[in-house]
């Protein structure tokens, strides 16, 4: 009886360890790891018109689920870029596992320093703290047609060209527009 508490107690502090971690590596790169839904998922990549063979980066991958929605239900070739090693390993499992090699990639870089030249569509999760330094990395690294979608926040110079409130998306289409959401709701209005 006790060496099998003493293994529950091993596997519970390893998974409590793994947990720590999970949570803990993403903050040394300016961001904690929030679960996008699903549905806000599939939401977004229709509010951006994703093509089967386009090339889609996520900026901050997590779990991979957008990687896995994006080249399951939509076609497209994706790449995860995590900069937590921790996550970045449980994506290539799952791609390993899943046979998805030549479809989904994944690269344990910070996004800053990604190249993402040749991105069809780019998908990130922003905090409004993030946008600033993030669009302008956008401005310089993306070649003009490239869709970003970015969920919960905004970048404050870019009017985006698609809005929506339900799931808090904004749409913008490279080079962006100047203005900001205002200028958007202006235009909406007939301002």
């Amino acid at each position: 009886m006790a060496k099998f508490l003493f293994i529950l107690l091993y596997i519970a502090a390893i998974l409590s360890l793994f947990c720590g971690l999970w949570t803990i590596i993403p903050v040394f790169y300016g961001s904690t790891w929030i679960a996008t839904k699903k549905d806000r998922i599939r939401a977004a990549l229709k509010m951006i018109d994703l093509q089967s063979n386009e090339l889609l980066y996520d900026l901050g991958a997590g779990d991979g689920r957008v990687l896995f929605i994006a080249e399951e239900e939509f076609g497209a070739r994706a790449v995860g870029i995590e900069g937590s090693f921790l996550q970045a390993m449980l994506i290539r499992a799952r791609i390993f596992f899943g046979g998805k090699q030549a479809q989904i990639q994944v690269r344990c870089e910070n996004f800053y320093q990604s190249n993402l030249s040749d991105a069809d569509v780019v998908f990130i999760y922003l905090r409004s703290n993030q946008s600033i330094s993030v669009q302008k990395k956008l401005e310089k690294g993306l070649k003009a047609g490239t869709r970003v979608i970015a969920l919960s926040a905004d970048f404050p110079d870019w009017k985006p060209n698609k809005f929506d409130d339900k799931h808090l998306l904004f749409s913008y289409l490279m080079p962006p527009e100047k203005g900001g959401l205002a200028a958007y709701f202006a235009e909406q209005e007939g301002f």
